[in-house]
């Protein structure tokens, strides 16, 4: 497993060095320490680029002997450029499977206006994104065990999600729980108020809603299947709810007190992408914990 691990001086890079560190990974998982040095903040001081460059060499060094294990092989990497571009750029590059990066907490407006670079990482990332928000800082939740919501909707981006947590070790008496979100947009635009009668019969309706259930009590035992298979812990499954996939999935993950939310993307691109668009998106930008969403790797 290639895992590209990217810092800045914050005290947001050092929580995710810090879980990182605290995480169980498969044995030969390569990690690659990345600090970029922003040339949006030095440009026009030209005099103080190589005193960032030394800044942020101490600081991946500083890293990666943190990261430090016989089973991991840990190496460091310094890049001149833009944040938002060189780290995915990177990742394209050494075929990276998972990027992991922090969240600085911004407000609404921020997030409205898109200005994290995890954010920005997230949309044009070529493989999974983790972002890393760690209520306390003093305790990665690595360090204990963990609390795994997995979101599916028995698509093919969620079965990878799920074969990707079931091969991966996790700290001892991690839990998961399944939820398989059923949304009915459709049904809901289908019979408005405004229309004089429904557009679908109600027999019609009802086996919609009957199909849906089905397909989402499969989607979550094929999962529970998957992960129980490998001796991962499956707690009790969160059901297959009904409405907006983004609103539940936040509030089970705050009321169950998840420290992890893993939902497949479905590679959206374009436009759909650039107003976030997509649930992983949505949910991976407003959640209080750490969330990935998992990408199928680029093709090369």
């Amino acid at each position: 497993m290639r895992v590209l691990l990217a810092i800045d001086p914050s005290s947001g890079s050092q929580q995710v060095v810090s879980e990182v560190a605290a995480r169980p990974w498969p044995t030969g998982t390569q990690i690659c320490v990345l600090s970029v040095v922003d040339m949006g903040s030095w440009e026009g001081l030209p005099a103080l680029i190589d005193d960032a460059k030394d800044a942020a060499k101490s600081l991946v060094q500083t890293a990666a002997e943190k990261l430090d294990h016989p089973a991991l092989e840990v190496f460091s990497d310094i890049q001149l450029g833009y944040p938002k571009k060189v780290i995915p750029d990177v990742a394209r590059e050494w075929k990276a499977d998972l990027i992991v990066i922090g969240s600085r907490g911004l407000g609404a407006i921020s997030r409205f206006l898109l200005g994290s670079i995890a954010q920005a990482v997230l949309r044009s990332a070529p493989c999974s994104v983790e972002i890393v928000r760690n209520p306390s800082p003093r305790s990665p939740a690595s360090s204990n065990a963990m609390k795994i919501l997995l979101a599916t909707d028995g698509s093919e981006c969620s079965e990878i999600a799920v074969h990707s947590i079931a091969n991966r070790p996790w700290p001892a008496g991690s839990e998961i729980k399944i939820i398989s979100v059923r949304e009915l947009l459709t049904l809901q635009n289908a019979n408005t108020v405004s229309s004089p009668c429904p557009i679908y019969p109600e027999s019609l309706l009802n086996e919609i809603l009957e199909d849906s259930r089905q397909r989402a009590d499969k989607a979550v035992a094929e999962a529970q299947n998957i992960l129980t298979s490998k001796g991962l812990t499956v707690c009790r499954s969160a059901g297959t709810p009904v409405g907006d996939a983004r609103e539940i999935l936040l509030d089970e993950a705050r009321a169950w007190g998840a420290h992890l939310i893993v939902l497949g993307s479905h590679g959206k691109h374009g436009f759909d992408r650039l107003v976030l668009g997509s649930v992983s998106e949505s949910v991976a930008l407003y959640a209080q914990c750490s969330v990935e969403v998992i990408r199928r790797p680029a093709t090369p």
